[in-house]
Order: structure tokens, then sequence, then C-alpha cells
């Protein structure tokens, strides 16, 4: 590639959904159907007719509103109901600890991560890693802790080959048998110092010199102060079911993943992630009792042996509200994207995104991926193509915005017939702040970033709690939590 040629990304789309309007097809086969009950009903009753007519079109009329992020009116409706549903039920209150609920008086994760629990299982060199179990979906995931390289100073053709090794691992996981997800988790902090610590005192010479000693120890009290630290975590989730419906313990999931990790591992060097490796039981609980209590960061310090375990890795107390979360003594805010960057952007479009930021304490970034098969990939292309086909023919005069949908549908099928991947993609993204009043700081830091980053992000307004723990590093898998089926919600 000629060295004047800067390589641009782009073509992510929501997949559409035909239909009238923005009814959709669940809407459009509703109005359907309303017309022809409707007519019938009208044959043998005229007030009996328009009595339904009536109500279909207020059955209808909250599909026809949508907000900028794409939501409709049933839905916004949907989420507050449930909200003040949990609000009366009080199931938004946690309390843990010896004068709490848990009947075995510690302070486990709670909501999605109540019922989570971690084995220990062996991968394929006889290192121990962490296996985390889901029993409310069946799920199986296993957390890679990464040494991420960074790109200052990396010139931008190395960047640009870091970009294709990543999307060709994750073209890749489509072939990976049970692989359900796979998640790539960002993390900034303020640096603790004690990985400093640990490596100094780990490589100090007894007969060094005093003044070296002395210069080591001013090393490790001076330079952590105003740093951060950046923690890289890549997760990926299996079903415990298979295509005969059979089940299979822990210990069997644990030493299938376990045999296949070292060649997954060895798709990530090349992709930037640089050295990586399974995280521990250890690791994870810490990484848990951090996220929940971030002023224990200090205290744990992420050292390979920790007396918390995973019945005490959660808070105390915490309260969720509409618009955020409160968790011992921090604060935390969850956004989630309802629009990827329109055109063509450059490789570093997310780098001020996930970069420290002084108004956040805490800065966790989760882009959440879930690989398509090759069979579905080929007929969700085309279906996609004929969906914007079908949108674009609507209208007589056409429309700037349904000729590029037609045209990234037809890209899009045209790569996939050539053998490329097609993934499914989320991020979210969660701010903690220790104090309150802090809070609108920090919203106004990620309104700016997600304005950098070109990308649309909104609160999880009535789910702080449930987006709070999708955006850690544990696997969990929003979709198959919710009550409306997948193909309904797709298809809405």
């Amino acid at each position: 590639m000629p060295e004047s040629e800067i390589r641009t990304y782009g073509n992510w789309r929501k997949p559409s959904s035909p239909g009238i309007g923005r009814l959709g097809l669940g809407g459009t086969m509703v109005l359907l159907g309303g017309m022809a009950v409707v007519s019938l009903t009208f044959m043998a009753s005229r007030a009996l007719g328009v009595l339904l007519g009536i109500i279909m079109l207020l059955i209808l009329a909250p599909l026809q509103v949508r907000d900028q992020h794409g939501r409709n009116g049933l839905q916004w409706l949907g989420s507050r109901m449930a909200w003040f549903r949990g609000l009366t039920l009080g199931q938004h209150l946690y309390r843990a600890g010896p004068i709490g609920l848990l009947p075995n008086g510690g302070c486990s994760p709670p909501g999605l991560l109540a019922g989570v629990t971690l084995h220990e299982a062996v991968d394929g060199y006889g290192a121990p890693f962490a296996l985390v179990v889901h029993p409310a979906t069946g799920h199986y995931s296993v957390v890679l802790s990464c040494t991420a390289d960074g790109a200052s100073l990396v010139d931008q053709a190395q960047v640009d080959v870091w970009v294709a090794y990543w999307g060709q691992w994750l073209a890749s996981l489509a072939y990976e048998p049970r692989l359900v997800a796979a998640a790539a988790t960002i993390e900034a902090a303020p640096d603790t110092g004690e990985r400093l610590r640990r490596e100094v005192i780990g490589n100090i010479n007894s007969l060094a010199p005093e003044i070296a000693r002395d210069v080591l120890a001013d090393v490790m009290r001076e330079y952590p102060v105003g740093s951060a630290e950046i923690t890289t975590w890549v997760t990926l989730t299996y079903a415990a079911e298979g295509k005969h419906n059979e089940q299979r313990t822990p210990g069997q999931i644990g030493d299938e993943i376990g045999l296949r990790l070292p060649g997954i591992i060895d798709g990530l060097i090349m992709t930037g992630a640089g050295p990586a490796e399974p995280a521990t039981v250890g690791e994870l609980v810490e990484m848990v009792r951090t996220a929940y209590d971030p002023s224990v960061s200090a205290d744990v310090g992420f050292s390979r042996e920790t007396s918390v375990d995973w019945e005490n890795a959660g808070p105390i107390g915490a309260v969720e509200a509409w618009d955020h979360y409160r968790h011992d003594g921090a604060h935390s805010v969850t956004w989630t994207m309802t629009e990827a960057p329109r055109g063509e952007v450059f490789s570093g479009v997310l780098t001020r995104l996930v970069a420290p930021h002084p108004d956040i304490v805490r800065k966790r970034v989760t882009l959440v991926y879930r690989p398509h098969s090759p069979g579905d990939s080929a007929r969700l292309v085309e279906r996609d193509r004929k969906d914007a086909l079908y949108k674009a023919q609507q209208s007589r005069l056409g429309q700037a915005r349904d000729s590029v949908e037609l045209s990234a549908a037809s890209q899009s099928a045209r790569e996939e017939a050539v053998g490329a991947g097609l993934v499914r993609f989320a991020l979210l993204l969660t701010a903690t702040v220790l104090d309150g009043d802090d809070m609108p700081k920090a919203g106004a830091a990620v309104d700016n970033l997600a304005a950098t980053a070109r990308i649309r992000l909104r609160r999880a307004y009535g789910a702080q709690a449930m987006a709070f723990a999708a955006a850690l590093p544990l696997g969990l898998v929003l979709g198959d939590h919710l009550r409306v089926p997948r193909k309904v919600r797709r298809r809405r």
C-alpha cells in the first residue's frame, strides 16, 4: 500500500426490517391482520367494526413514534412499566453482609450475577484458569487477561496490520464450536502502583548498593502518582448444549475449552492484544470486587493470591435509580451504543473514548461481538439486501439514505460471498465516580467523547444495574436474559 494512502473503515449497518413505513414487519402483520378482522366485523356490525378499528389504531400508534435512538413508543412504555413494577417490588434495592438478606451473610454479586459461579479448569499447557458458569442461560465463559500494545509511536502500517488480524480473528470465531459471544473490555483507572511495586520488589538484589535501593524506593513511591492503569480483557462465552441438546458438566466444558485456548490465544498475538493468558479465579474475584467498590483497589492490588472469595466479591449495599447506579461508596452510569459511526472512519476513532479521563475515576468500555455461522451469514446478508431494495423502491422519488443502505447491503453481500465474516456488535460504556455530585461532569465528558468517536450513546434508563453487570468481563449475554424472544425483537 502506498505511504500516502490512509486506510479507512466503515459499512456498519443495522439489519433492516421490511414493512409499511415505520411499523416494521411485526407492526405490518398486525395492521394487515387487524384490517381483515375489522372488515369482517364491519359486515356484521358497523358499531363494533368502528370500535375495533379505533382499538387497532391505538395499538399501532406507539409503533409509529420513534425517538432519536430508534426506540418506538411501545418499547418506551414497556420499559417504564417494567421499571415501576420492579420499584414497587423493591427490586432496585440490594442489601448484603451480616445484616443483609442473604442466607449465608455474604456479599455475593447482585442482579444477573447472583447465580453465577466460578470453577477452576486447566488449559492445554496445564495452567489453571477460571470458568464462569451462568446457570440461567446455560453459558460458560472464559476470560483472557491481555497486555495490549499501545498505539503510541507505532507506524500506521503496523496499526492497519493489527486491525486486519483483529478482523480475521473475529471472523474465525464463527467456526469455534459452541461459541455464543465474545467481548473485549478496556478499563481505565488510577494506577495504584501495585504492579510496579511487585515488579521492583521481585527483582531487587540483596547485594545491591543502598543508594540504588533508595532510588528504587523513590520510584515506587512517586511514579504512580497521577498516572493511569489500562487493563484489557477478552471474554469468550460458550453454550453448554450442542446441536443434539446434549448436556455437559462444567468439568467437561472446562476440559474442552482448555484444549482450544492455546490456539485462540495464538490468534490474538498479531491483533495488538499483546501477551494473553487465561484469568484465574482470584483475578476475576478481585476485578469484580474493585468494580463494585473502587476504594479497595489499592488493597486488592490485582495480586495472584487473594483472601476474597466469590461470595464476598459484591457490594454490601446497592441502589438502582432510573438513570444511575449506586454501589457501596461509588456511583456509576452506563450507556449503550444505539448507532455506529456513519460513513468511513480511521483506525483511531475510539482512542479518546477508551483513554483515561480526569473527570471519571474508572471508565469501562466493552465491545460485545456475536458472530454468525457461515450459513447464517449468507442468509442474513441476502435478506438484508432484499429488505433494503424493498424500502428503496417504496418511495417514487427515492431517498439518499435508502440508496446508501442499499449500496451498503449489496457491498456486505459481495464481501460475504468472497469469504468475509458477519458479526453483530454492541458497545457498553460505564463511568464510575466516587462522589454523586461528580456525575454531571462525568456525563458531560462521556457526551463529548461519544461525539469524537462519532457514535450515539443512550443511557440505560431503568436498567443500570443490568447494564453495569453486562459491561464487566464475565460473559453475560443480555439478549438471552430478555423475556421477548430474539426473533421477535429483530423483526419489530
